[in-house]
């Protein structure tokens, strides 16, 4: 059973689709610039950035909080 969040941007929102969207957006280098994470700076892949950042809910939030400004930025 769905319940709707309508307070939640992010909801059904899926992280490898945030993921793929910064990156076709920015591009690894600027991601590694604006999230200084290891796994944008050294051989980052879309399959080894999702496995760390499901681990480590402070990048995560990072990663969506950039996501969220950008489609903010978008729209406006």
């Amino acid at each position: 059973m769905s319940k709707e969040q309508p307070n939640n941007p992010l909801h059904g929102v899926k992280l490898v689709e945030i993921l793929e969207e910064l990156v076709d957006f920015y591009g690894w280098k600027e991601l590694d610039e604006r999230i200084r994470i290891n796994c944008f700076h050294s051989n980052p892949s879309i399959k080894s950035s999702l496995k760390f950042l499901r681990k480590t809910q402070w990048a995560r939030d990072k990663v969506e909080q950039l996501y969220l400004e950008t489609k903010t930025d978008l729209t406006s």
